[in-house]
C-alpha cells in the first residue's frame, strides 16, 4: 500500500512540476520519500526534489538531495548534473567541475556538458587569478607566490592571451613588485621590458592602465620611491638599478613614435615619463634623467606634439595625446637648471621645426606649425621665441589663406595659442584680428568658424577683468559669447570642436556681462559639464578657468584709494570694477551653478587620472570649491553631490595656494556637516591633516577659525579621530589660539580643547609637571565671554572627573580657583552652572581634605541654595548635581540632614 501511494505521490509531484508549481511538487516528493524504501524510487524522488530546489533557488537543499540520489546510484547522470548546477550557484566551482567532468565522461557527445565544462574551467581560472591578485597585495602572500615559482605561472597566464587572465596576471605582478627591489628586478628581467611595453600598447584601455601601474610599481621599487624600508639582504642582491631604469625610459620613448602603439598606450607611456623623469623637488640638484630624455627623446616628443589627426601619416592618438606631450615638454623645460641647458633644448626644437619647412610638401609645413602650436601650450616663453624664427609667422599667415581645411585649422589654432600674453596679443591684434575676421566671414566650415571665433575671443579678453580696458567695441564681446554658447549646446558638432567653444568662454567670462548671461543659460552650463565628464581631458583647464571666472574666485588685488588718486593725478589707467562683479551678483551665480549640478562635474574632473590634471588646474578647481562653500546653506548640497570626497586629493596634492584653498573648503564643510556623511568610512581620517595645516600662523584668521570649528566637530565624533588630531601635532596650535586676543578664535580653540581632553594622551599632557595648561583652562572659566566659559568649564569638568590628581592640581595653579568655581556655580546660563557644579562634585569626591576646605567656604551655601530649588524640566540636571554634592558632604560627616 505505502509503495503504491509513494508512486502516486511521485506522479502528482511531476504534474505540479510541469505546471511550474515547484512548492507543491516539493511537498509531494517529500511525502513520497517518507513512504518508500525502494532504492530506485528513492533516487528518482531525491533527484526530482533537487530539480525543484534549483527552480526555487534553494541551492543548498538541491545539492543535498542530488548527493543522496548519487549515494544510491553513483552513475545517475541527471543527479550529477543537478548537483553541479547547485554547487556552481553556491560558488563551489571545483566540486561543480568534478561533477560535470564525470557527466562528460559518461556522455562524451553531450554538447551541454562540454559547454558547462568549458565555462567552469574559465571561471575557476579567473577565480584563481583574482585570488592571486588579493594574495599578491600582502607582503607575506607576495613572497609566497614568488618563492613557489609564481612568476613562471603568471607568465603562462599572460601567454593564454585571454584578456581577463592577462589582466589578473599583470595586477598580481604589480603586487609582487610593490615595495620590493629584488623581486621587481627579477620580474622585470623575467617578463622583459619589450613584452611589458607591447602589452601596454594594446587598444584595451583597462589593460593599458594595468600595465602602466605595473611599470610604475617597478620604477618606484627600483628608484626607492616606494618609501618602504628595504632589508639589507635585498640591497645586497641588487647592486645597481640605473641600467634597468634607463632601459625602461628608452622603451617608453620608443613607444611614443611607434605606429604599432595604440593611442591609449601612447598616453600611458607619456603619463609614466611625466611622473618619473622630471625632479619632484627642485631642491634636488640632480636632473640627469631630464637631460638624458632631452638628448635621446625630445625629438620623439616633438613628433607627437606635431601630429595632425587629419593627415594620413598621423600616429594613433586619443583626444589627450598631444596635450600630454605639451605638458611633458613643459615639465622637462622647467626641470632645466641653467641657460646653457635651456639653449640646448631650444636649439633641438628650432632644428626640428626648420627641418620640416618644405616648399614642395605642404603636409610638412603643417606639421611644423602644429609643433610650434603644441610648444606654445607647454613652455610659453620657449614657444614665444620659436614664433620669432624666420618663416614661422609667415607660414601661419600663408596657411590661413590656404584652400585646405586642415591647413586653416592648424594655422588658426596656432594663432590662438600665440596670443596668450598681453604684450604678444597687442602685436597680434594689429596683424591677426583682420586675418581672423576675414576667415570668419568667408569660411563655410563650422570647425574653422569656431576656432577663429575663439581667437577673436582671446584677443577680446586681453584686458582681463578690467572694465575700462576693453579691446573690442561695447556689446561685441557678448555677441561672441552668445555664438560660443550656441555651438556648445549643438550636440551634432564633434566634441573636439565644441571644446573650442568652452575655450572661448574661458576668455570671454572675464567680462561680467558674459558670465552673468552664461550662468542663466542652464542648457549651456550642463553641456559644458557633460563635456567635462568625457574621456577628452584637454578640456579640464578651460572648464576650470570658466568656473573660476563665473565665481570670481581669482585673486583680486586690493585697491588702495591713495594710489588710485595718485594714478588719476598722473593720468595713468585705473582698473574699474564692473557692477555685476559685486557680492550679491556673485552669490546669485554660485546658486545657479549649484542648481545646474556643478559639484558632480567638479568631482568627475578631480578623478581624471592623467598628467593633464596639472597642479594649476587643481588649484583652479580648489578655488571654485571654496567659492561654492561660502554659504553654509549650500554645503549640504555640495556634500550630497560628492564634494567632500573630491576635495581631499586637492588638499593633499598641487600648488601651495591650491592646497590651502581646498583645505579651507574642507574646513567649511567639516565645521557644519555630519563627518560620517560628508567623509564616510576611513576617509574622515584624511581630513585631519589639511585642517591642521590651516592652524599655521601664516594663514589668515578666518582660515584658523574655520579649521578650529572643523576640528571641534571631528574631535567630538570618536577617540580615534581625537588620537589622529593629537598625532598630527595639532595640540600646541590649539593651545596657542586659546591665548588669542580675538574672541571668536579663543572661543573656537577652547571648544576644540573641550572635546580633545577626552583623549588619554591629552589628559597626560595636563597631568605632566612644568606646564600651565590646567591654569589656562581654569582662568578661561573666569572669562566674561559665556561661550569661552562654557567650553573651558566643560574641559575642566571632564579633566577633574578623569583624574583625582588634577582636582588637587587645580587648587594649586592659581589663587583665584575658588572664586572662579563659585562664579560658575552661580552662573545665569544653566549649561555653565551645571558644568561648575560637576567640577565641584569632582573636587568633593577626590579628597576629604579638599572637600573640608570647600565646605568651609561659601560654596556650601551656594550648593544648599541651588539644591533647595524646585527641579523643573530645565533646571533638573543642575538641582540634581547640587544635591549629589550635598550628599557627598553628608557622607564625609561634614553636614547633617535637618529632619
Amino acid at each position: 500500500m505505502a509503495e503504491a501511494e509513494a508512486a502516486q505521490l511521485k506522479e502528482e509531484g511531476n504534474r505540479h512540476f510541469q505546471l511550474q508549481d515547484y512548492k507543491a511538487a516539493t511537498k509531494s516528493y517529500s511525502q513520497a520519500l517518507k513512504l518508500t524504501k525502494d532504492k530506485a524510487l528513492l533516487a528518482t524522488l531525491y533527484r526530482n526534489r533537487a530539480a525543484c530546489g534549483l527552480k526555487t533557488e534553494s541551492y543548498v537543499q538541491a545539492a543535498s538531495d542530488a548527493s543522496r540520489a548519487i549515494d544510491i546510484n553513483s552513475s545517475d547522470i541527471k543527479a550529477l548534473y543537478r548537483r553541479c548546477q547547485a554547487l556552481e550557484h553556491l560558488g563551489k566551482l571545483d566540486q561543480a567541475f568534478k561533477d560535470v567532468q564525470r557527466c562528460a565522461t559518461l556522455e562524451p557527445r553531450n554538447q551541454n556538458f562540454q559547454e558547462t565544462l568549458r565555462r567552469l574551467n574559465t571561471s575557476i581560472q579567473e577565480k584563481a587569478a583574482n585570488n592571486l591578485i588579493v594574495l599578491g597585495r600582502e607582503e607575506a602572500g607576495a613572497e609566497r607566490i614568488f618563492q613557489n615559482n609564481g612568476v613562471a605561472l603568471l607568465l603562462q597566464l599572460v601567454d593564454t592571451k585571454r584578456p581577463e587572465l592577462v589582466l589578473a596576471a599583470v595586477r598580481t605582478l604589480s603586487g609582487l613588485c610593490s615595495g620590493h627591489r629584488a623581486r621587481a628586478t627579477v620580474i622585470l628581467h623575467a617578463v622583459r621590458i619589450d613584452r611589458i611595453c607591447s602589452l601596454m600598447a594594446v587598444e584595451n584601455e583597462e589593460m593599458s592602465l594595468a600595465v602602466c601601474n605595473l611599470l610604475q610599481a617597478v620604477i618606484d621599487s627600483l628608484s626607492g620611491e616606494d618609501k618602504r624600508e628595504h632589508q639589507g639582504k635585498e640591497e645586497a642582491l641588487v647592486l645597481d638599478t640605473k641600467k634597468d631604469l634607463k632601459q625602461i625610459t628608452n622603451h617608453l620613448l620608443d613607444m611614443l613614435v611607434s605606429k604599432k602603439v595604440s593611442g591609449q598606450g601612447r598616453d600611458q607611456a607619456m603619463n609614466l615619463l611625466n611622473k618619473n623623469v622630471p625632479r619632484k623637488d627642485l631642491a634636488i640638484h640632480d636632473n640627469s634623467r631630464t637631460l638624458y630624455v632631452v638628448d635621446n627623446g625630445l625629438r620623439k616628443i616633438l613628433k607627437v606634439v606635431g601630429q595632425v589627426p587629419d593627415l594620413p601619416s598621423c600616429l594613433p592618438l586619443t583626444d589627450n595625446t598631444r596635450m600630454l606631450a605639451s605638458i611633458l615638454i613643459n615639465k622637462l623645460y622647467d626641470d632645466l637648471r641653467c641657460d646653457p641647458e635651456r639653449d640646448h633644448f631650444r636649439k633641438i626644437c628650432e632644428e626640428y621645426i626648420t627641418s620640416k619647412f618644405d616648399p614642395q610638401d605642404m603636409d610638412k609645413n603643417v606639421i611644423a606649425i602644429q609643433t610650434v602650436s603644441g610648444i606654445l601650450q607647454g613652455p610659453f616663453d620657449l614657444g614665444n621665441q620659436l614664433l620669432g624664427l624666420k618663416g614661422v609667422m609667415e607660414m601661419m599667415v600663408a596657411l590661413c589663406g590656404s584652400e585646405r581645411e586642415v591647413d586653416q585649422l592648424v594655422a588658426v589654432e596656432a594663432l590662438i595659442h600665440a596670443s596668450t600674453k598681453l604684450s604678444r596679443a597687442t602685436f597680434i591684434i594689429t596683424n591677426g584680428v583682420s586675418l581672423l575676421k576675414e576667415i570668419y566671414k568667408t569660411t563655410k566650415n563650422e570647425k574653422i568658424k569656431i576656432r577663429t571665433l575663439v581667437g577673436l575671443c582671446k584677443l577680446g579678453s586681453a584686458g582681463g577683468t578690467d572694465y575700462g580696458l576693453r579691446q573690442f567695441a561695447e556689446g561685441s564681446t557678448e555677441k561672441l559669447a552668445k555664438q560660443c554658447r550656441k555651438w556648445l549646446c549643438n550636440a551634432s558638432i564633434d566634441t573636439r570642436t565644441r571644446r573650442w567653444a568652452v575655450e572661448g568662454l574661458a576668455y570671454l567670462t572675464l567680462d561680467a556681462d558674459v558670465k552673468d548671461d552664461f550662468v542663466q543659460d542652464i542648457s549651456a552650463l550642463q553641456a559644458m559639464f557633460e563635456l567635462a565628464k568625457t574621456t577628452d581631458k584637454t578640456i579640464l583647464y578651460s572648464v576650470a578657468t570658466t568656473l573660476v571666472n563665473c565665481t570670481n574666485s581669482y585673486d583680486v588685488k586690493e585697491v588702495i584709494p591713495e594710489l588710485v588718486q595718485l594714478a588719476k593725478f598722473s593720468k595713468q589707467h585705473v582698473p574699474e570694477e564692473h557692477p555685476k562683479d559685486k557680492k550679491d551678483f556673485i552669490d546669485m551665480r554660485v546658486k545657479r551653478l549649484l542648481k545646474a549640478g556643478v559639484t558632480s562635474a567638479l568631482a568627475c574632473m578631480v578623478k581624471a587620472d592623467s598628467a593633464i590634471l596639472t597642479d594649476q588646474t587643481k588649484e583652479l578647481l580648489a578655488r571654485v570649491f571654496l567659492a561654492l562653500c561660502d554659504n553654509p546653506k549650500d554645503r549640504g548640497t555640495i556634500v550630497a553631490q560628492g564634494g567632500g570626497k573630491a576635495l581631499l586629493p586637492l588638499a593633499l596634492e598641487g600648488t601651495d595656494v591650491g592646497k590651502v584653498k581646498a583645505a579651507h573648503a574642507l574646513a567649511k564643510i567639516a565645521a557644519v556637516s555630519n563627518p560620517d556623511i560628508a567623509f564616510p568610512g576611513e576617509r574622515v581620517y584624511e581630513v585631519v591633516r589639511p585642517l591642521v595645516s590651516l592652524l599655521d600662523t601664516q594663514r589668515d584668521g578666518l582660515q584658523n577659525y574655520e579649521a578650529l570649528l572643523g576640528l571641534t566637530n571631528l574631535s567630538g565624533r570618536s577617540d580615534r579621530l581625537r588620537q589622529k588630531i593629537f598625532k598630527e601635532k595639532a595640540l600646541p596650535d590649539i593651545e596657542n589660539y586659546m591665548f588669542e586676543n580675538h574672541d571668536q578664535l579663543r572661543q573656537a580653540a577652547t571648544e576644540c580643547m573641550c572635546n580633545m581632553v577626552l583623549n588619554k594622551e591629552v589628559q597626560e599632557r595636563f597631568l605632566a609637571d612644568g606646564n600651565d595648561r590646567l591654569k589656562l583652562v581654569v582662568l578661561l572659566c573666569g572669562e566674561d565671554d559665556e561661550k569661552v566659559q562654557n567650553a573651558a568649564a566643560g574641559a575642566l569638568a571632564m579633566l577633574t572627573a578623569a583624574h583625582k590628581k588634577l582636582c588637587l592640581k587645580m587648587t594649586q595653579v592659581t589663587t583665584q580657583w575658588l572664586e572662579i568655581l563659585q562664579r560658575l556655580c552661580l552662573h545665569d546660563r544653566l549649561s555653565v552652572q551645571h558644568r561648575g557644579l560637576v567640577i565641584a562634585y569632582n573636587l568633593l569626591a577626590a579628597d576629604a581634605e579638599l572637600a573640608k576646605k570647600l565646605v568651609e567656604s561659601e560654596l556650601l551655601e551656594i550648593l544648599t541654595v541651588v539644591g533647595k530649588q524646585e527641579p523643573d524640566e530645565k533646571r533638573a540636571e543642575v538641582v540634581q548635581t547640587a544635591r549629589e554634592c550635598l550628599i557627598k558632604c553628608m557622607d564625609y560627616g561634614f553636614i547633617k540632614p535637618v529632619s
